[in-house]
């Protein structure tokens, strides 16, 4: 994509300046001082923009989906067991099946979710528990703010080691949940596994509200209630962005648990945490806004097991593959 286009002013002439030619005539003072106001402004326009300071940047490679199937991709997590593998699911009306594909968008088989069907689902989170490695669903969809209970699925990775996966899960548990304050949509979810505990945004309100609950909440028929626990601190998209361009479509923590990435349809946004600090505390600050991914409808994104990568992926199939690296310090 272009950079924003930045605007110096002209070098106006001085009329008391003497016409006389100078000692070194190859070195005309002019055209010295105007090179010197363009690089002063493109770096000035840089640091106003926070380009000049992005931790994460698009990467060259733009691979893109090979997986015919996957036409109405809404989540993403990489795979906690193989490094170079990510997983996919798409939403509603869809099988309830969880793609793998390398990290260059290649497929890789997929797996049938048993006893977890698609209602609408939005996101995916991977986490490792006591030294396993899990994947939640959140069938969490709810255009409309209608649905009074929600689901969590929350189902062990299947094994990748073989390159090609296969078969069937079964959830190793279900979270029943609700809002404690009315029905949500929302399509970003994450799992912060070291606190116990998961994190959902709210989609189509304003400000974006973020909610938490426990990751292995007591045993109990009742649905459990998802907390407000803040407000998401997205900044308003600009108006050329479109209306929607600021409604989140989802979410990740990096491995490290010091950063956490929302996208929206138009960019990702970075909310870093400090040490001690909470994740309501990291998300009520204003974030790092990183470059336009560029993306016809963005839906979801995933850190690389590493967190030096972020995955930005696309609804239709054989849509491309946005990378942001993470900038050299």
């Amino acid at each position: 994509m272009n950079a924003p286009i930045c605007r110096t002013g002209a070098v106006c002439a001085d009329p008391h300046h003497s016409s006389r030619p100078l000692s070194s005539p190859h070195r005309p003072p002019h055209r010295v001082s105007l090179s010197l106001l363009v690089i002063l402004g493109v770096t000035a326009c840089l640091l106003s923009t926070g380009w000049a300071t992005e931790s994460f940047v698009p990467g060259k490679i733009h691979p893109r989906l090979t997986d015919p199937n996957l036409k109405e991709l809404s989540g993403a997590a990489s795979s906690q067991s193989h490094p170079s593998f990510l997983w996919a699911l798409n939403d509603s009306g869809n099988s309830p099946a969880l793609y793998l594909m390398d990290d260059l968008g290649r497929s890789r088989g997929q797996v049938l979710v048993t006893g977890a069907p698609n209602i609408d689902w939005e996101d995916l989170a991977g986490f490792d528990l006591e030294g396993r490695p899990y994947l939640l669903i959140a069938d969490t969809g709810d255009n409309a703010a209608r649905r009074k209970i929600c689901s969590l699925h929350v189902v062990p990775e299947p094994d990748t080691e073989p390159g090609r996966v296969g078969g069937t899960i079964h959830p190793a548990w279900t979270i029943p949940v609700r809002y404690e304050d009315g029905p949500r949509d929302c399509e970003a979810v994450a799992v912060d596994a070291r606190a116990g505990e998961i994190f959902l945004i709210s989609k189509r309100t304003w400000p974006q509200v973020l909610y938490g609950l426990p990751l292995r909440p007591m045993p109990s028929e009742a649905p459990v209630v998802a907390r407000r626990r803040g407000i998401v601190n997205l900044p308003k998209a600009d108006p050329w962005e479109g209306p929607y361009a600021s409604q989140s479509t989802g979410l990740d923590f990096n491995p490290q648990g010091d950063l956490a990435a929302v996208l929206t349809y138009a960019r990702v946004f970075l909310f870093h945490r400090r040490p001690g600090e909470t994740w309501p505390q990291a998300f009520a600050r204003k974030p790092e806004r990183l470059r336009r991914h560029g993306l016809e409808q963005a839906e979801a994104l995933a850190f690389s097991s590493d967190g030096q990568s972020i995955h930005v992926l696309s609804e239709g199939a054989g849509s491309p593959v946005v990378i942001y690296k993470k900038r050299d310090q």
